[in-house]
């Protein structure tokens, strides 16, 4: 379960940079996403807007020097690993739409993989299904 600021655009964006499927998509009275959810893969992502006082990591950063500084490294900090297919079509697909892209792909033990950031600042690993 992932919370975000605007659960509706983060839905629509990890469709686009991801590849994600949607299968869920419930609103609010207030329009807010109560609860989302898409494949990835052979898993399951949920996602929500929780309150309007939320705050994704991405603008929690801007107002906080401690976030500010674990975040200054490439590595996932709560994030979410996700194995894909295709990592040099994915790793693209990510790119082209604005992904924050933490690492280039990476080929060295344990395996092939790169780190990104979503349009909140999420952070997210996807590594490459064995035997590709």
């Amino acid at each position: 379960m992932i919370s975000y600021e605007d659960g509706m655009a983060a839905l629509d964006w990890l469709h686009r940079a991801f590849g994600f499927r949607e299968t869920v998509r419930l609103a609010a009275p207030d329009g807010r996403l109560s609860h989302g959810e898409m494949t990835a893969g052979d898993g399951l992502i949920m996602l929500a807007s929780p309150t309007p006082d939320y705050q994704g990591p991405k603008r929690h950063r801007e107002v906080c020097e401690q976030a500010r500084r674990w975040s200054a490294v490439p590595w996932i900090v709560d994030g979410v690993l996700v194995y894909v297919d295709n990592l040099g079509e994915h790793f693209a697909r990510a790119k082209a739409a604005g992904a924050t892209i933490l690492s280039e792909i990476e080929s060295d033990p344990p395996g092939r993989r790169y780190r990104a950031e979503d349009c909140e600042g999420h952070r997210w690993f996807f590594f490459e299904k064995a035997g590709r």
